[in-house]
């Protein structure tokens, strides 16, 4: 993805922190479904230091993918909308692509034109590296999106999502309903993405590693390709393989629409079904009873990279940071949204 079609890293030391104001707004910096009214009632903006004020005018390149799936489109869209909260911030915005030619051409364009930052999210991080270092050495610092390239002088910084973090979650939150409903030899199923991919390793391994707490393996696992069509295909192979099934847990929200349209089919909803990403048709499953959870996989890096971008370009740090500079990693958390905690993170649901 987009989520689903980014390359990922292995489990590192999260740096959990909620970089936009949105994500502030909702109070992600935590796995634990409940929150404190402080954390729940904060205001738009949670800097401590005069960061949001206008400052020096910036221009901002950026080069998106192309929207062709729910998340790929949430991802373009916060970063547009991020950028005109700022009066100091004049966002130059490519079209959105998968041709990795197409924007290597559109970072070429924003290095002639001698913008003060680039944020991008690579079609293939591997593909973008050679002209991502290229605006790095020309003084023109590059914030890498979801996808990394292959070298470190590629980025002045980088924001991930976290899939290894997205399966333990959702593998904590499986055993949690093992025990929580006291279920003896409890029979769990996985629809993952595109198993060739990176992040989909991850995503499966993380889940994996996290049923060993409650010494649980998956039993039924098919892949599909992070899209309805797939989704449901799989979903209904999984459904015929599995006469019962307690707990499933479906790698992207956006393939869930078409599991969803599966589990109805075949009248199947006796499971415990946990979602990926962080759609909005998912967190209002949640809210009707039809879906237990879903595991955020953030679509707000691109607007955190917006963020991220003008406070470098205006020679400022993270204000909540004793450094003075801003970190040149950052990992994202992956929250567990339920029923208790689905009005928080509602707002910041996509639309598959």
């Amino acid at each position: 993805m987009s989520a689903s079609l980014s390359r990922s890293t292995k489990r590192v030391a999260v740096l959990a922190i909620a970089l936009s104001s949105a994500l502030v707004a909702a109070g992600c910096t935590s796995n634990d479904p409940a929150t404190t009214p402080a954390a729940s009632t904060q205001q738009a903006s949670n800097a401590a230091s005069d960061n949001d004020a206008p400052g020096k005018k910036v221009v901002i390149g950026f080069s998106g993918p192309a929207a062709d799936h729910g998340w790929l489109a949430a991802v373009n869209n916060s970063a547009l909308a991020e950028a005109k909260k700022y009066s100091d911030v004049e966002l130059k915005s490519a079209e959105g692509t998968n041709d990795a030619s197409l924007q290597i051409s559109q970072i070429e364009t924003f290095i002639n034109d001698k913008v003060d930052a680039i944020v991008l999210l690579p079609t293939d991080g591997a593909a973008l590296t050679e002209v991502a270092t290229k605006a790095m050495q020309a003084g023109i610092p590059v914030i890498n999106v979801d996808r990394e390239f292959s070298s470190p002088f590629a980025a002045r910084a980088t924001i991930l999502g976290d899939n290894y973090g997205m399966g333990v979650s959702a593998g904590t939150y499986a055993c949690k309903i093992v025990k929580d409903k006291n279920l003896t030899n409890p029979v769990i199923a996985e629809i993952a993405g595109i198993d060739a991919l990176p992040l989909t390793q991850d995503r499966s391994k993380g889940f994996a590693d996290a049923l060993k707490a409650c010494n649980q393996t998956v039993d039924n696992r098919v892949a599909a390709e992070f899209t309805v069509e797939s989704g449901e295909k799989q979903a209904s192979n999984l459904l015929q393989a599995a006469p019962k099934i307690d707990v499933l847990w479906n790698h992207d929200d956006d393939q869930g629409v078409g599991v969803m349209a599966a589990l109805d089919q075949a009248n199947r909803h006796e499971m415990a079904f946990i979602g990926g990403a962080g759609s909005a048709n998912a967190m209002r499953w949640i809210q009707e009873g039809k879906m237990e959870a879903t595991v955020i996989y953030p679509p707000t890096q691109a607007a955190d990279g917006i963020k991220l971008a003008r406070l470098i370009a205006q020679n400022k740090g993270l204000s909540d940071l004793v450094q003075v500079e801003v970190p040149n990693r950052v990992v994202l958390n992956a929250p567990v949204v339920t029923k208790e905690n689905v009005e928080q993170y509602l707002p910041l649901g996509f639309e598959s």
